[in-house]
Formats: C-alpha cells, sequence, structure tokens
C-alpha cells in the first residue's frame, strides 16, 4: 500500500498547527512549525482565503495526518464507522483511537504514531497472548498489549520502565512488565485529538 514519504514536518506546517509526527523534535525548539508557521509551497505565505469545502477538507486531511491513514484506509473506515449504531463522526474517532498502533503509541510504547507502527509491524507485540502485527487491528474493551518476550531485552523497551508515562483514563499500563490494558472504550470526551469530526461528515455526506 502507498503511504507518504516526505518531511513529516510538512504537514503539520500544511495543517497549521502540531501534528506531533516526530516524537520528541515536536516538543522541542527544533519544530519546523514553530520556526515557520505558514504552510509550505512557493506560495504558502499568500494562502488565505478559504471556502467551507475547503475547511471540510482541511479537517478531513488533519485527521488522516494524525493517525497516519491514507485516503482509502481512511474513507474504508468512515464507512464503517457509518455504518454503527450511534453518531458517525464519535464512531470515527473511537475507532481511530482503538487501532493497535494509536493503542501502542498512546500506552507510551513509542515517541510517535509513526514510530508505533513501525514497531508493530515488525512484531514486538502481542494482543491477549496472540501474535499482532497488523497496525490497522481494532481493540476492543478488555484487550491487553504486551511487549513480547523476545522484545524485552532490547535498550528501547528497557527505557519504558523507568519512565513515567500519562495515558488516557481508558488505558492502564504496567510499565515494569510492558504491558498495557484497554479498560473501556473510549468516549468522545477522552479523546484529545484537536479535530471537528462533524466537518468530516459533511464532506463525505455530499
Amino acid at each position: 500500500m502507498a503511504r507518504y514519504t516526505g518531511p513529516s514536518c510538512r504537514l503539520c506546517r500544511r495543517e497549521g498547527q502540531k501534528l506531533f509526527l516526530k516524537g520528541e523534535r515536536c516538543y522541542s525548539g527544533k519544530c519546523a512549525l514553530d520556526k515557520r508557521f505558514y504552510p509550505p509551497g512557493q506560495h504558502g505565505q499568500g494562502r488565505k482565503k478559504s471556502s467551507d469545502y475547503g475547511n471540510q477538507l482541511r479537517e478531513k486531511q488533519k485527521a488522516k495526518r494524525f493517525y497516519g491513514l491514507q485516503e482509502a484506509q481512511f474513507r474504508n473506515l468512515f464507512s464503517k464507522a457509518a455504518a454503527k449504531k450511534g453518531i458517525t463522526g464519535d464512531n470515527l474517532l473511537i475507532m481511530l483511537e482503538t487501532r493497535l498502533d494509536n493503542v501502542v503509541f498512546r500506552m507510551g510504547f513509542a515517541a510517535s504514531r509513526k514510530e508505533a507502527r513501525q514497531l508493530v509491524t515488525h512484531g514486538h507485540f502481542r494482543v491477549n497472548g496472540q501474535k499482532a502485527d497488523i497496525p490497522s487491528m481494532q481493540l476492543k474493551a478488555g484487550d491487553v498489549v504486551a511487549v513480547k518476550d523476545k522484545s524485552l531485552s532490547s535498550p528501547k523497551f528497557k527505557e519504558i520502565r523507568e519512565m513515567t508515562i500519562s495515558t488516557p483514563e481508558w488505558i492502564s499500563i504496567d510499565t515494569q512488565k510492558l504491558e498495557g490494558r484497554l479498560l473501556s472504550m473510549p468516549t468522545r470526551d477522552q479523546i484529545d485529538t484537536p479535530v471537528a469530526e462533524h466537518m468530516i461528515v459533511e464532506l463525505y455526506s455530499k
């Protein structure tokens, strides 16, 4: 499947806010958005006007880039969210949050969602004791995500044992065992991603 291979900081500049795609760099003075707070490209500093459609498109692009999905993946997930009972926008964000790669990131096992996706793909985790190497795997309440035994000695995961990790209230983590559990499915109020999901719904409803 195609994936974006260009500069991550360019995406943040295009959306006009930090998407936290590069881990610790995003919190430092090296962040490109702090230095150049305008869209990339030759005409970046001249772009000012925007239509309703343009605003809706930007929200969709922002959500895609926050979670690292391509257009086909995102549209497919939206279709599933629309088919579920409840509010489509809320369903969409909950499904994005409970992807395995995002949960690994939320548990503090990776500095960014991009790194989390790579770690999952390389087979460093198990879900409920079973091999799990598909980043898009949907988790549910009660699922346990753990670093597999062969990876416990990795310097990457040894560092985590010495860290204090802040997790969302719907997740618990044991840094000594290097495993976390989904205590419940997140609600919209518990998701801090700055996305206006109703605008995404309006976009796809046209």
